[in-house]
């Protein structure tokens, strides 16, 4: 019965607690979700610096609590906070291991001590369920952060009784992430080499692989969007991986992440010039006006497209496709507002071509979440030319914002995003396959013709904003799930 389903979620980041991306908006929104359903969840991720700084309601629950780390125990305070939504939150306290400026490294490479500081985090979160007597009916853990929590059920912790027969969920959010770390360094995990370090087991080119672990060792494997589900069981897209993957397909399921829509609702959103909703559109272009002022856009494109993007300024992303034809598409008599950060030749090339184009390319580097609001209600278009994408939840935002997504087929971009069709008038927004500069800069040619076509373009708008991803079909997939793996 969902009324006694006792899930522990384990994550690197959760909003509004810490974040890097995509990975803590759904476990910040995923939990809520599963407790309106009728589960017992409970979350833990590390007590960062980023967590302690922004003055969270945090009450102390146990002190001193030993984890083993290779030969040694180091102890960790717990303390506990609560989600929007009333979900338990136990931060893991150890500072010489979370209080640093970042979450998991710094611009010149990742952290050298990652895998002492996630072993860490795997013992302590399963240490604190058992002193605070919760026993989870599963165990969801997310990347490769939380990938050995599998393994030491499976190995250390298989002869204590209140984790026997726990099964875990594993998500893949990122196949590009997986927690690499020298072979000698295996003991600090605690797992037996013989019995976990081989090619069936958590070795992965002599080195051990965090990420292959949670794959490995789990009950069931989850990414998420159903493309991505298939796309990652092949060469193109597994990235060394797609074998174990192949072999694991009877256990992998792709479930579509789903938005937080209080926090994305052009209705209600405190970020915006002005709010609007699908009734009453006038607020629009308010927004398109003042992300153009504060952008310093050609106040001439107001009756132009503005195309804008949010992104990591990487080639993952597209980004080489973009800064190829950046001078086709402005040829267009569009405006462009690009936020992010990333490779610094990319932001170059952006940057110079701002130059030449003056007035008509607004970029900012870095991340500011208020900004992002506000460049998702002012623009047209939203532009998401991935080489690959998990699932990606902007394109989802765009079209609650009637923002229309021009989107690369792959990953939950295939999934989200249906060409629009004239004739039947049905579909959400653009979308080319081949991965190439050519075919994106097509795809944005037919958007912006449809764009001169006001009747089109208002029922196009109109689809987009009706669609529905809120977390709770979501969450019913993985309710579904969790029973199923309980029963295995």
């Amino acid at each position: 019965m969902a009324e006694e389903l006792r899930v522990l979620f384990l994550s690197p980041e959760v909003v509004p607690f810490a974040k890097t991306g995509g990975l803590a908006d759904v476990a910040g929104a995923l939990p809520g979700a599963l407790k309106r359903l009728g589960a017992d969840v409970r979350l833990a991720l590390p007590l960062y610096r980023m967590v302690r700084e922004k003055d969270f309601d945090m009450r102390s629950v146990l002190e001193n609590l030993k984890v083993p780390i290779g030969k040694e125990k180091l102890a960790a305070n717990i303390l506990e906070s609560q989600t929007e939504d009333g979900v338990p939150v136990y931060l893991i306290d150890r500072e010489d291991m979370y209080d640093r400026p970042n979450l998991y490294g710094t611009a010149e490479g990742d952290y050298d001590d990652n895998l002492e500081r996630f072993t860490f985090l795997a013992h302590a979160c399963l240490k604190l369920t058992e002193r605070i007597s919760f026993r989870p009916d599963v165990i969801h853990c997310h990347d490769w952060q939380t990938g050995l929590v599998p393994a030491l059920i499976k190995g250390p912790y298989a002869d204590v009784p209140f984790f026997s027969g726990i099964p875990c969920v594993f998500t893949v959010h990122n196949l590009g992430y997986q927690g690499l770390f020298p072979e000698d360094k295996l003991p600090l995990t605690g797992l037996p080499k013989a019995q976990f370090y081989h090619p069936e087991g958590l070795e992965y080119w002599g080195k051990i692989s965090l990420l292959k672990a949670g794959i490995v060792y789990s009950e069931a494997v989850t990414t998420v969007s159903p493309t991505y589900a298939k796309e990652i069981q092949t060469s193109e897209f597994g990235l060394g991986m797609e074998g174990i993957l192949y072999r694991r397909r009877a256990y992998l399921h792709g479930i579509l992440n789903g938005v937080d829509y209080r926090l994305w609702d052009p209705a209600k959103d405190s970020h915006l010039a002005a709010n609007y909703s699908f009734q009453k559109m006038g607020g629009k272009s308010g927004c398109k006006k003042s992300i153009m002022d504060e952008m310093n856009l050609d106040r001439g494109l107001n009756k132009r497209p503005l195309l804008g993007m949010i992104s990591r300024l990487d080639a993952q992303k597209g980004l080489d496709l973009l800064v190829e034809i950046i001078d086709d598409i402005l040829a267009l008599e569009v405006g462009l507002v690009i936020l992010g950060t990333g490779d610094e030749k990319i932001q170059n090339a952006i940057q110079e071509a701002a130059e030449r184009h003056p007035g008509r390319v607004g970029l900012k580097v870095g991340f500011d979440e208020p900004l992002a609001h506000r460049i998702m209600a002012g623009v047209d278009m939203f532009l998401i030319p991935s080489r690959y994408e998990p699932c990606g939840l902007t394109q989802m935002y765009a079209l609650k914002y009637g923002t229309v997504p021009v989107v690369r087929a792959t990953g939950g971009l295939d999934d989200t995003i249906a060409p629009f069709d004239r004739k039947t008038r049905k579909g959400n927004g653009f979308k080319f396959e081949p991965y190439g500069a050519k075919a994106f800069l097509e795809t944005v040619q037919q958007a912006v013709q449809l764009f001169n076509d006001s009747e089109a373009w208002k029922t196009l708008v109109a689809n987009g904003m009706k669609a529905d991803f809120s977390w709770d079909r979501s969450a019913t997939a993985y309710m579904d799930l969790y029973r199923l793996v309980i029963e295995r």
